[in-house]
């Protein structure tokens, strides 16, 4: 990335155009891209240099930088001065932050179309051989119930990748709606009740007495954030070990809660929680860290916050949404 916070296209980078500009002024054309980098017909007579030229094509010079835009199009520039006192003159096509942000967006849009549609044809041809009409030896069952899960775990960590990788350019699509909070909170414990009970561990909702407030927040959000922090807790759970899920009002959010009552983490664990590579290459897996990163950004974009605390009894991983205003409309953000 340039330190201007621009760059060369995608595609590697665009190839210069040239012109010379004779002492006169008279434009002469080197290869012909110049001409179209400016977006015109004929290159402007009359100019003695290049920011002459540029401007008379329309485009404003951004401050402090040979770096010059108009209606969204970005162009360096520059010049030199030939032994005759005529002028080389070239440009090349960049692109802001904001605008490769943007195509990095769709890259990943296509790539996750792709991936997925394919993880999902693969679960889909399972499923129906499974669905009881043919029938299956029970080693060839098992080998499908197999392939099932696993496509289910593939497709949900193409999904939590993806969706992280958005959040990293600051794209992570959410729509906020004034919504309880309670629902999303059973839902995501009603998920996760087998994966407990496989693990023999106890999984409660506790709630207060009355009604929570209600939340401005994306309810997809919050319910994949809770749920991530049920699974991790799960991973670090022993038999016998109880995780329960509570909230409460605190300040103008709620805060949630997943306490797991056993053995608590290190210190050093406990710190590194939330961090996505660290943890990847310490415990050589990536779909906790992802997923909990990720319940992270999520989080953030809702305007929250997430953390982690300890105790000779447990661990806690909570986080906190803003409690709706009077009247919230549905945003997009």
């Amino acid at each position: 990335m340039m330190d201007d916070g621009l760059r060369g296209t995608e595609a590697g980078w665009e190839e210069p155009g040239f012109a010379i500009l004779s002492r006169r002024g008279q434009p002469r054309e080197v290869d012909g891209r110049l001409r179209a980098h400016l977006g015109v017909e004929r290159l402007p007579e009359g100019m003695e240099s290049v920011a002459e030229l540029l401007r008379a094509a329309g485009f404003q010079r951004r401050p402090g930088a040979e770096v010059w835009e108009r209606d969204g199009r970005w162009l360096r520039a520059g010049e030199r001065l030939l032994d005759d006192g005529a002028r080389l003159v070239w440009t090349q096509p960049i692109e802001s932050d904001e605008q490769a942000a943007h195509r990095r967006v769709r890259y990943l849009g296509l790539a996750s179309h792709d991936l997925r549609g394919s993880l999902a044809n693969v679960r889909s041809y399972a499923a129906l051989l499974l669905n009881g009409r043919i029938p299956l030896e029970p080693k060839a069952k098992r080998g499908l119930e197999t392939i099932l899960r696993n496509t289910d775990r593939a497709l949900s960590f193409a999904q939590d990748f993806f969706d992280s990788s958005r959040a990293d350019l600051g794209m992570l699509a959410c729509e906020k709606e004034r919504q309880p909070i309670e629902p999303l909170l059973a839902t995501a414990v009603e998920h996760n009740l087998e994966a407990a009970g496989t693990a023999s561990v106890a999984l409660s909702l506790e709630l207060p007495g009355g009604a929570l407030p209600e939340v401005d927040v994306d309810g997809g959000r919050v319910q994949h954030a809770v749920e991530a922090f049920i699974r991790h807790q799960l991973l670090h759970a022993k038999p016998g070990e109880q995780l329960r899920v509570r909230a409460r009002p605190e300040g103008e959010s709620i805060r949630v809660e997943v306490r797991r009552d056993g053995e608590p983490p290190t210190p050093e664990d406990a710190a590194l929680t939330f961090s996505r590579e660290e943890r990847a290459f310490r415990e050589k897996k990536l779909e906790d860290p992802l997923r909990l990163f990720l319940a992270l950004q999520e989080v953030e974009a809702l305007g929250g916050t997430v953390g982690v605390s300890s105790d000779d009894g447990g661990m806690t991983l909570y986080l906190t949404v803003p409690i709706a205003l009077a009247s919230s409309p549905t945003l997009q953000v």
